[in-house]
C-alpha cells in the first residue's frame, strides 16, 4: 500500500475543541472510571512513583477532577527522584493559566508540562545534589491521556481494540541517533566505557559523567546537555476504554510492550500490575529496580476492562502508531488508529527550549511585568527576557516578544544549547 493510498484512508482532522464539545453534548458518554494497582521489586531502591487519582483544576468541583500517575526511576542516589515526586506537579500545575476552560486547560498542558520539567531541574541543581531521575507523568482527564517522559521508563496505552501505543520516547544514546548528534552538538562526547586494552564495553554514554541517558532531571555533575525537555504526547481514547501500563526500565529490558500489555489482559488492574513484575522477573530475573503502574480508563457503566481478542499487526496502524522520532512536529494533529479507538491530539519531542514555548505565550505587556515562562517569577522589562531574541547584542534580538525567560532561566536555556559551559548556579 502506497503512502498515498494510506493518507486517502485517514479520516478527516478534527480539532480538539470540537472533540471535546462533542463529548459534553453526548449526554450518554460520562466521565470514566479510572481504577489502578501497583507493583515493584527492589534492586537498588531508588524507583519513586505518584499516584494522585483525585486532583482538581477547580478546588472543591468534582466535574474538574484528573488524576496523575508518574514513575521516577533514580540514579546515582535516590534524592533527585523524590525531589521531583514532591515538586513536579505543582510547577506544572503553576505554569497553566487560571480560570480558563477544560479545552483551553488541555491545551496548554502540553507547554506547562515542559515549563514544569525544565523548572523542577533548576530547583534541584540549585541545591547542590548529583543524583538524577528519569521521569514518565501522566495525566488523565476524562478520556483523554497526557504523557510527558524523559528517560527510558515508558508509558504504553493498550486500547480495546486491541493495538498496544508507545506513548513515550526512549532517550537512551544507545538507540537514540538523534539524540546523539544533539548531545555531540551540545558539547558532549559520546563513547563506550573503556576497560584496560583500549576495549569499549557496555552502552553509548556521555561524558563527562557516563550517563546512559540524554535526557533527564537532576545530574548536575553531568553537562548541562543532558536536558529536562520532555517528550510529550497527548491522545484521546474512545469511550470503550483502554489501559495504560506505566514502568521503569527494569520491565522494559525484560519485556516488549506487546508482552507487557498481553501478560495481564482480563485482569483488574491491581492483578494486572503484579503479573506484568512477575512476568519480567520471569525472563531476565532481579536485574534492577522494578515498578509498575498499571491504570485502567473504564466506561462507567463496567467494572473492569474486558479482555481484548488477539490481533495480528497492520501495516496501517504500524504508520500510525510506531515510535516516533525525536524531532516529531505534529503538532496539535489528530490521528485514528486503524480501528478508529485512538486520536492523536499533540506529540513533541524538540529538546530545543524556545519550540516548546512557542511564540504564542499569554502575555500581558499593558501591565509593565513580565512572567517567566518556566520559574512563573513576575519582572520587569529590564529584567526579563524573550526567550525568541538572541544573545543581548545580537541584531535579530526582539526583546518585547514574549515568552519572557528570568535571567537565571535564560541561562539554563543558553547552557542546555551548548552557549556556555557553566552549571546552573548552586546556592548554599
Amino acid at each position: 500500500m502506497s503512502q498515498d493510498e494510506v493518507s486517502r484512508m485517514r479520516p478527516p482532522l478534527v480539532p480538539l475543541a470540537t472533540l471535546i464539545g462533542r463529548e459534553l453534548r453526548n449526554e450518554k458518554i460520562e466521565k470514566p472510571y479510572v481504577k489502578y494497582g501497583q507493583a515493584a521489586l527492589a534492586k537498588k531502591g531508588e524507583d519513586y512513583f505518584l499516584i494522585k487519582p483525585d486532583c482538581q483544576r477547580v478546588a472543591g468541583d468534582l466535574s474538574t477532577s484528573f488524576s496523575v500517575f508518574a514513575i521516577f526511576d533514580g540514579h546515582n542516589g535516590i534524592s533527585a527522584a523524590i525531589f521531583a515526586k514532591e515538586q513536579l506537579l505543582d510547577n506544572v500545575l503553576s505554569a497553566i493559566p487560571q480560570d480558563i476552560s477544560r479545552e483551553e486547560w488541555l491545551q496548554a498542558l502540553p507547554r506547562a508540562l515542559v515549563a514544569g520539567f525544565v523548572k523542577t531541574d533548576i530547583e534541584f541543581q540549585q541545591g547542590g545534589e548529583t543524583s538524577g531521575t528519569t521521569v514518565t507523568f501522566v495525566i488523565i482527564d476524562g478520556w483523554t491521556v497526557t504523557v510527558a517522559s524523559v528517560g527510558d521508563s515508558r508509558c504504553i496505552l493498550d486500547s480495546q481494540g486491541g493495538v498496544v501505543s508507545l506513548l513515550t520516547v526512549d532517550h537512551r544514546l544507545e538507540e537514540n541517533v538523534e539524540e546523539r548528534e544533539r548531545v555531540t552538538a551540545s558539547g558532549g562526547e559520546v563513547g563506550r566505557l573503556n576497560v584496560f586494552g583500549g576495549n569499549e564495553v557496555g552502552p553509548l554514554r556521555c561524558w563527562p559523567g557516563g550517563l546512559c541517558l540524554s535526557r533527564s532531571i537532576g545530574d548536575t555533575d553531568v553537562g548541562e546537555f543532558i536536558v529536562p525537555i520532555p517528550h510529550v504526547k497527548q491522545v484521546k481514547i474512545s469511550n470503550f476504554g483502554g489501559r495504560l501500563v506505566i514502568a521503569s526500565d527494569g520491565i522494559w529490558d525484560a519485556l516488549s510492550s506487546d508482552m507487557a500489555a498481553k501478560s495481564c489482559r482480563g485482569l483488574p488492574a491491581e492483578l494486572a500490575a503484579k503479573l506484568v513484575v512477575k512476568e519480567a522477573l520471569r525472563s531476565r530475573g532481579l536485574k534492577d529496580d522494578t515498578t509498575c503502574l498499571v491504570v485502567d480508563i473504564i466506561p462507567s457503566d463496567i467494572l473492569f476492562l474486558p479482555p481484548i481478542p488477539r490481533k495480528k499487526h497492520n501495516m496501517f496502524s504500524s504508520l500510525l502508531f510506531g515510535k516516533k522520532a525525536l524531532s516529531s512536529v505534529s503538532k496539535s494533529t489528530n490521528k485514528l488508529s486503524a480501528v478508529g479507538v485512538v486520536e492523536e491530539l499533540f506529540e513533541e519531542g524538540s529538546a530545543v527550549l524556545a519550540e516548546r514555548l512557542g511564540k504564542d505565550f499569554p502575555v500581558n505587556t499593558n501591565s509593565g511585568i513580565h512572567r517567566c515562562a518556566v520559574c512563573q517569577v513576575d519582572q520587569t522589562p529590564a529584567d526579563g527576557l524573550s526567550v525568541n531574541s538572541g544573545s543581548f547584542f545580537s541584531p535579530g534580538s526582539k526583546p518585547c516578544e514574549g515568552p519572557f525567560l528570568c535571567s537565571n532561566c535564560r541561562k539554563k536555556k543558553d547552557a542546555m544549547e551548548g552557549k556556555r559551559p557553566s552549571r546552573t548556579t548552586v546556592t548554599a
